[in-house]
């Protein structure tokens, strides 16, 4: 197999293709015919010497000995995207990047940006919520909020705060179920799950906090489980269960009367939220001043 690295519309034909799963699904996103995807593949396998592609009838697939090369090969493609969209927010001359945990902004700081405008000025601010954690390299361009020991990769981190948890319902659940805030009935009624998968196993929830009490865990099985807290949270204020809620997520909600804090006995998160930034992001003023305010209002 040669070294030298193979034309890159051939790579990205093949990327294209084992991502989507059909020639022609590649040809739509990169704008070419489905004859000229099976060509760059073609002109791919017989430089890399091994087959690429196997068909069953008219349908084809990836050979199971390039699946490992196209994972390689799509992380390397998602990278040169990322380099091109923080290119792209330099050039739109923003003044603060934020990346971050989507219920961390959208319950936690995004409800507080009025506080750092009305202290430093308009600013322009994006917000880009995901669960994927960016490459170390690219917080020389943006700020990065998240949780627990992830922060360890990046260049700077701070923590910000370890938040608590407690069971939180809506007002009309309340009204129809009277006897939710006994602890000892808590156990039987519909209840709601945050699952963040097995990488947060850790992360408490609501049967924790109940054995926390010395409570039974739950009688039976969550009407609904969610991947994003704010999720949970509005299934809950819709009157669906109950649910453990994060005081930092849930604060606004029930300041609003949308959901009712159904106990004072809480549980701490086994870890902080942090904000993570690498050096170059200290040599605008912007970005100095985005920084200290984020800081101060996770220790008021």
């Amino acid at each position: 197999m040669q070294s030298i690295l193979p034309h890159l519309r051939a790579l990205h034909a093949f990327e294209s293709f084992g991502r989507l799963g059909s020639v022609s699904a590649a040809a739509r996103e990169l704008g070419v015919t489905p004859g000229a995807i099976s060509q760059q593949i073609k002109i791919l396998e017989e430089q890399l010497q091994m087959q690429l592609i196997m068909k069953d009838g008219r349908r084809a697939s990836l050979a199971p000995r390039a699946k490992a090369y196209h994972a390689v090969l799509s992380s390397g493609f998602e990278k040169l995207k990322q380099a091109q969209h923080l290119l792209s927010q330099q050039v739109a001359d923003l003044d603060v990047h934020v990346s971050g945990l989507p219920t961390l902004l959208l319950k936690w700081l995004n409800p507080r940006l009025h506080r750092f405008e009305a202290r430093f000025g308009e600013t322009s601010i994006r917000l880009e919520a995901t669960h994927v954690e960016p490459d170390p390299e690219f917080l020389d361009h943006m700020f990065r909020l998240t949780y627990g020991t992830v922060s360890n990769v990046f260049p700077h981190a701070r923590a910000l705060f370890r938040d608590t948890c407690f069971p939180v319902c809506s007002p009309g659940f309340l009204k129809d179920h009277p006897d939710a805030l006994d602890l000892e009935k808590m156990a039987n009624l519909p209840w709601i799950d945050i699952d963040w998968g097995p990488a947060y196993a850790s992360v408490p929830r609501l049967s924790n906090w109940l054995v926390a009490q010395g409570m039974p865990k739950p009688a039976h099985r969550p009407i609904s489980v969610h991947s994003l807290s704010s999720s949970a949270l509005e299934a809950v204020a819709s009157g669906k269960g109950i649910a453990l809620a994060q005081s930092s997520f849930a604060s606004i909600d029930i300041d609003l009367g949308r959901l009712v804090r159904m106990s004072q006995k809480f549980v701490e998160m086994p870890e902080p939220y942090f904000i993570c930034w690498g050096p170059q992001m200290m040599e605008n003023e912007k970005s100095r001043n985005f920084l200290n305010w984020v800081l101060s209002e996770a220790s008021g």
